[in-house]
């Protein structure tokens, strides 16, 4: 629990999709896969444990004992690859209650985090790890309470399945829409239900429409959205803050720089995330930094 509770600050450790992304062309952005970290009314949650995860465990070592509540969107491999990283869950004392939907195979978010950790895929089972940490299973649709906080979710088109957060407090939402493909002939109702009035919407944006739609290498089906897409959903849903999020791992900084000219075009009120970016919802309106 934090001293304050009169906060709802959202902190970015890893922008990426896929796959981390480590290079000279990815400084400014960073190159780390998906993690999120809000912290809202005296509760710490953590969106995805890509390797951005890693890098916030490093940071958490100086706040011990920790704890936090994990939302899982799904556990493709950059949403959970940072997980056997997160030097916190290892250190007894801490506190870590894990949530995510059962997959279409049957398989808890227990399951799936225990089996990336076993051999021969890693050295370590997550039973070594010494922090408590506590599995809950999630339906679709389900609404989790936490003091004041209240995080929703809805089902995403995702191959796979994945699922979007909304996150409510004191009247101000952020909402968490990663790994998600927009439809041809309308507007998402899951999507823009996540979205609606929120302060913050935080959206897959993987693509342009140019890459989406391309002849040569059609991307269509493959599970994410394009920024063009983000601005529909941010008008529809009356959004005072859009961020682009879930980076393709071949769009360099300068390619980012590019989107962010554009989005910001079409929606001024708009953010290209990169790591270490932070976004304080109480403050009006929301500043970035």
């Amino acid at each position: 629990m934090f001293n304050i509770q009169d906060q709802f600050t959202v902190h970015f450790w890893g922008v990426r999709g896929s796959i981390a992304c480590p290079g000279q062309s990815t400084v400014r952005y960073g190159g780390n896969t998906s993690c999120v970290e809000m912290r809202v009314g005296g509760q710490r949650l953590i969106f995805d444990g890509g390797t951005g995860l890693r890098v916030l465990g490093q940071t958490l070592l100086s706040q011990l004992p920790i704890e936090a509540h994990m939302f899982f969107t799904h556990s493709h491999w950059d949403h959970i690859q940072g997980f056997p990283f997160f030097v916190p869950a290892f250190i007894k004392g801490n506190r870590f209650k894990i949530y995510g939907a059962i997959a279409p195979n049957g398989s808890t978010i227990e399951q799936r985090l225990n089996d990336q950790m076993l051999h021969p895929n890693f050295p370590v089972p997550l039973q070594i790890m010494g922090a408590n940490l506590e599995f809950r299973d999630l339906e679709i649709g389900e609404s989790v309470q936490l003091g004041e906080v209240l995080v929703e979710n809805a089902l995403l088109n995702h191959p796979g399945e994945a699922i979007g957060y909304r996150i409510s407090w004191n009247g101000h939402v952020a909402a968490y829409v990663t790994d998600t493909e927009h439809f041809p002939d309308r507007l998402d109702e899951n999507v823009l239900w996540l979205a609606h009035n929120a302060d913050v919407l935080i959206y897959d944006a993987t693509y342009t429409d140019e890459e989406y739609y391309s002849e040569r290498s059609s991307k269509v089906g493959w599970g994410h959205s394009t920024w063009q897409e983000a601005v529909k959903v941010a008008k529809a849903a009356n959004v005072k803050k859009l961020v682009v999020f879930h980076h393709d791992p071949l769009h360099s900084d300068d390619f980012m720089d590019q989107v962010k000219e554009k989005t910001a075009r079409q929606f001024p009120s708009s953010v290209v995330a990169w790591e270490g970016l932070e976004i304080d919802l109480l403050a009006t309106p929301a500043v970035v930094s």
